[in-house]
């Protein structure tokens, strides 16, 4: 493949902020745009060559064949595009990001893959474009690649399965949006300098994401992979029947915290008739591989304060952030109804300029 561009291209990153950054809090103000949740992918095309590159620049073009034939019909000849992999669910007129959907994508097996292409296909969402023919758009700022990008899709038909991302430069409208979007499962909003060139593995971009709280009671923990200490803590949730399921977890402690715990938990660690610890399994994935699911069960009678961005469907989706124990709260009282939800919002809404 030969582009005006050094490959493998690193996607430019972002910083997380609280709060939606002021026009002119920068020289040459701020461009805002939807946070997309999927998997990001610089789409590179010389001719019917066609490479979807992650951000950790493993290659994604085998998992989504439906996508490089978009690319072949609706993307320039040449060119390479910053751009994200999603993948919608629900019906028509109620509509939202799937990530969970979108994750059972990267299989190994080609008939799955296959299968899938048809059953749960994915389109594209471009927002910047690095080369085009034989020039490297990326020195350039970003309102002259977001004009070019404009340009190059400007002829897309209702229906392609390939997106522009819309933008504005209006602070208010973009609040609006990180609020109302998240009802079809957008992850915030994201601030891009007008001014600034592409910068590859820079955070020079920056990043406003939900977060909320809520409680949860500790169901067990997995033992850290060096063998030492608490590697997370599982969570769970009682459902309005009363069946306590689980919802996530809670990692990135330190040495000595991991020590501390496995100490502070052993009152609670479920044993047998030997005082054996008494060990689970969580639900294997394709993910997993090899990877050890089990984890030591702990009578769920302790709670805890966390902090996370979304729920998907009944599970948080990443990890959560630890907050506090509440001794205060009873365990019974971690309900799936304490989560707050946004309102739902339709996908294809957000799609149309």
């Amino acid at each position: 493949m030969e582009l005006p561009i050094s490959l493998p291209v690193a996607p430019m990153l972002a910083k997380a902020v609280p709060a939606v950054p002021a026009q002119d809090a920068i020289e040459g103000g701020w461009s805002y745009e939807p946070k997309w949740d999927g998997f990001r992918c610089i789409v590179l095309r010389d001719g019917d060559e066609v490479e979807l590159a992650s951000r950790g620049s493993k290659p994604l073009t085998r998992y989504f064949p439906e996508v490089v034939e978009a690319v072949r019909e609706h993307l320039p000849t040449r060119c390479a595009v910053d751009a994200e992999i999603v993948v919608r669910a629900g019906a028509p007129g109620g509509q939202r990001l799937d990530w969970e959907t979108l994750s059972q994508r990267i299989h190994p097996a080609a008939s799955r893959v296959a299968k899938l292409s048809v059953e749960t296909p994915a389109e594209i969402v471009a927002f910047d474009l690095l080369a085009l023919g034989d020039q490297d758009l990326m020195p350039e700022p970003f309102a002259t690649r977001r004009a070019r990008l404009e340009e190059a899709l400007g002829g897309l038909a209702a229906g392609a399965p390939l997106h522009l991302t819309r933008t504005t430069r209006d602070q208010a409208l973009a609040e609006d949006w990180f609020t109302r979007f998240e009802g079809a499962g957008l992850d915030g909003v994201v601030a891009k300098g007008l001014a600034h060139a592409y910068q590859p593995g820079k955070r020079v971009m920056l990043k406003i994401k939900h977060a909320r709280t809520a409680e949860a009671v500790v169901v067990g923990y997995r033992v850290h992979k060096s063998g030492s200490g608490v590697g997370s803590l599982l969570l769970g949730l009682y459902d309005d029947a009363g069946n306590l399921f689980n919802v996530g977890g809670i990692s990135a402690f330190t040495d000595k915290r991991r020590k501390e715990l496995v100490d502070e938990l052993d009152d609670l660690v479920v044993r047998d008739e030997a005082g054996e610890a008494v060990r689970g399994e969580t639900d294997r994935s394709r993910f997993s591989g090899n990877k050890d699911v089990s984890f030591v069960r702990l009578r769920p009678e302790r709670v805890v304060e966390v902090k996370f961005d979304q729920l998907e469907g009944s599970r948080f989706r990443h990890s959560a952030q630890f907050l506090r124990w509440r001794p205060d709260r009873d365990p019974t009282s971690c309900t799936l109804a304490q989560v707050e939800r946004p309102l739902a919002y339709d996908l294809d809404a957000v799609l149309q300029r």
